[in-house]
């Protein structure tokens, strides 16, 4: 992985992919002690950064591989972004998806053409599932972070937030990155050490699976006892790749950790503040901004909301947290 492949990448998604915009709102800033900028990947394709890495791992490979189809799992937005990613190449994408990913997810990648096939987070291991599905019908496998190409796509947002940070006067700040196996992560924070070296990158995970975090601590990758059970599903993944983890080390300060209730608390005064929608993993980053005030220094603060595909029950959730 190096700065050229994502500049690469860029030059490939120009024209496809969204620039999205860097939000400021004086009613966060109070909250969270700071100036908080945000970077609403939610209103990307598809609705999350996935896509970026999706279109960026299919538009590198060859003609002959491409056109015999794709495959992935995900819980639901890296699905959506290689469906749609596929759809654009007229080639055909097969998902493998957790039988209890949101609805909404479900139904957008059948919607986006893909064929999807449920698994049991809890029994089964889509890596089996997966790779079975490559063999057999001669599907190109495109994982979820830890693929070059994939993290060379979500390293278009560190580009994007370099020259709109340094457009706003920030050449000093912590980003906080909503953080799963650490594709979106580390690819911004490749971004970030060649064009922004000043702003570094933190991974912002919920409680109970904060493995980044742990791995960042001990040196070595660390793994989580639990593979589900919590509503910020964009971001639950077992361990960090083998790919991601070093960069993030080499890169990174420390992580943040939220709970369930500051995540959705962060859906709400992104709705209210910047009239934006985020799934719960997708808020974990501007929760962190708002509530782990003590743990962040400096006057400004960058944060990712890396997805806004969420269920309505889930969000008059965190709309509730308001009252």
């Amino acid at each position: 992985m190096n700065i050229d492949m994502i500049r690469a990448a860029a030059t490939r998604l120009n024209g496809h992919a969204r620039t999205t915009p860097l939000l400021n709102s004086p009613f966060l800033d109070d909250i969270g002690g700071r100036r908080v900028w945000i970077k609403p990947e939610c209103l990307q394709h598809t609705g999350s950064f996935k896509f970026r890495g999706a279109l960026s791992a299919l538009s590198a490979l060859d003609e002959a591989t491409r056109s015999a189809g794709v495959i992935a799992f995900s819980s639901g937005n890296h699905a959506q972004g290689v469906a749609l990613a596929a759809q654009m190449h007229n080639v055909p994408a097969v998902i493998v998806m957790p039988s209890d990913a949101p609805s909404l997810k479900i139904e957008n990648t059948k919607a986006l053409g893909a064929e999807v096939v449920l698994y049991d987070r809890g029994s089964a291991d889509r890596d089996i599932i997966g790779a079975r599905l490559a063999e057999e019908r001669g599907l190109t496998l495109v994982k979820p972070f830890d693929d070059p190409q994939v993290i060379a796509g979500q390293g278009t947002t560190g580009l994007e937030i370099a020259e709109q940070a340094a457009a706003v006067g920030v050449v000093a700040a912590d980003v906080i990155v909503c953080c799963g196996g650490g594709g979106f992560t580390s690819g911004i924070a490749l971004a970030l050490e060649a064009e922004a070296p000043g702003l570094r990158v933190r991974p912002a995970e919920p409680e109970g699976f904060d493995d980044v975090a742990r791995s960042l601590r001990s040196g070595g990758i660390e793994r989580n006892t639990a593979v589900s059970g919590n509503i910020c599903d964009a971001i639950i993944t077992p361990q960090p790749g083998d790919l991601t983890f070093p960069i993030l080390h080499r890169l990174c300060g420390p992580g943040l950790t939220v709970t369930e209730d500051e995540a959705l608390h962060a859906m709400a005064h992104a709705f209210l503040r910047l009239k934006l929608v985020a799934e719960p993993g997708g808020a974990v980053a501007l929760a962190a901004a708002l509530c782990r005030q003590d743990q962040i220094e400096g006057d400004d603060v960058i944060v990712t909301i890396s997805g806004g595909n969420v269920d309505a029950d889930i969000f008059q959730r965190a709309l509730d947290t308001l009252e």
